[in-house]
C-alpha cells in the first residue's frame, strides 16, 4: 500500500498517544499496521486517538474502514441511514498539537457571504 503524506503524519501522531505495549506495532515498516490499529480502535479509551486512527484507516480506503465498523444483522434489515451525517468535530492540528474542534454546521457556511466588501477609508471598493 502507499501512504500519502497525510497518512504519515497520521501514524506519527498515532504512535506518540498509543499505550508503550501497543507502539512497538505502530510503524511504517509493519505491514499489518492498518489490521492492528483497526483492532486497538474497539479497545482505545482515547477520544482524539481513536478519531486519528478513524480518519488513517478512511484514508486508506472504505474497505480499512469497514474493519471498525462492523456490520450487523439488524442494521442490513433496516433502512439506510439519510446521507446528511456530518462529523460533528474535526481533527486539527496547530503547531504539532492536535485538538479537536467543531465542526463548522452547514447552515452557517451558506449563511457566509460569497466575496467580502473590500473597504478604504471607509467607502466600499470596487
Amino acid at each position: 500500500m502507499q501512504y500519502t503524506k497525510p497518512m504519515i503524519d497520521l501514524v506519527y501522531e498515532i504512535r506518540r498517544r498509543v499505550e508503550p505495549d501497543v507502539k512497538p506495532g505502530v510503524k511504517m515498516a509493519n505491514p499489518e499496521l492498518l489490521k492492528e490499529l483497526a483492532d486497538y480502535y474497539q479497545s482505545a479509551k482515547d477520544t482524539i486517538l481513536k478519531t486519528l486512527i478513524k480518519e488513517l484507516l478512511s484514508l486508506a480506503g472504505t474497505q480499512w474502514l469497514g474493519l471498525i465498523q462492523p456490520v450487523s444483522a439488524t442494521a442490513i434489515k433496516a433502512e439506510p441511514a439519510p446521507k446528511t451525517d456530518l462529523p460533528k468535530q474535526v481533527v486539527k492540528v496547530y503547531r504539532g498539537q492536535t485538538i479537536l474542534v467543531d465542526a463548522p454546521r452547514p447552515e452557517l457556511l451558506a449563511a457566509a457571504p460569497a466575496k467580502p466588501v473590500r473597504m478604504y477609508r471607509g467607502h466600499p471598493v470596487d
